[in-house]
């Protein structure tokens, strides 16, 4: 994946390769970490790395089932932000993989203008009683980008690798960030 969306061809494509592109933050943000680093908390609050995969893969699934209206399953809120021990950090990463899959599945059968009720949670207007799917996955966007800095700095917590770096090891440009790094430290 570049570090930038590739030009897409209409809007739904468009919403869909950004909420993908939040989405592979994660699997950046992981590159190389142990199941222990993954779970760990380094800094002044609790979320781990692991945790955020486990709960943005959550979340994007709940969001999922209130755009189908489909019912809502019973879900783990306590642990919701947590990476259980007997959680690893590849099945994490491949459960948030495959529940990419199954939005883009969930979307390819809706129109973005499609009514969506608003859940009954406490946090949401009290004069909205619907959104759009197209609001949906603009506000997946948002929330998957959001604890993506929460995981970047976690990361560099752990270990002081940062984003862009991680993305060059994975993405098998890990030559050319160094030498940016060089040129630009030497300006």
């Amino acid at each position: 994946m570049a570090s930038t969306v590739p030009p897409t061809t209409d809007e739904r494509d468009n919403l869909l390769k950004y909420a993908a592109a939040q989405r592979d933050t994660f699997r950046y943000v992981a590159h190389g970490l142990t199941d222990e680093q993954a779970r760990a908390t380094p800094t002044a609050g609790t979320l781990s790395i692991g945790g955020l995969i486990k709960h943005i893969a959550q979340t994007e699934r709940q969001w999922m089932v209130t755009v189908t209206q489909a019912p809502r399953p019973d879900i783990d809120y306590a642990n919701g932000f947590t990476m259980l021990d007997n959680e690893t950090l590849e099945g994490l990463l491949a459960d948030l993989e495959a529940c990419g899959r199954e939005t883009e599945d969930v979307i390819s059968k809706m129109d973005l203008d499609d009514p969506v009720p608003v859940p009954p949670m406490p946090w949401f207007p009290k004069d909205v009683k619907e959104w759009s799917v197209r609001w949906v996955l603009a506000h997946l966007i948002e929330e998957t980008a959001r604890h993506a800095g929460h995981a970047d700095i976690i990361r560099e917590t752990i270990d002081g690798k940062t984003m862009y770096e991680l993305q060059s090891m994975v993405d098998g440009w890990h030559e050319q960030f160094l030498e940016m790094q060089q040129r630009y430290a030497k300006d």
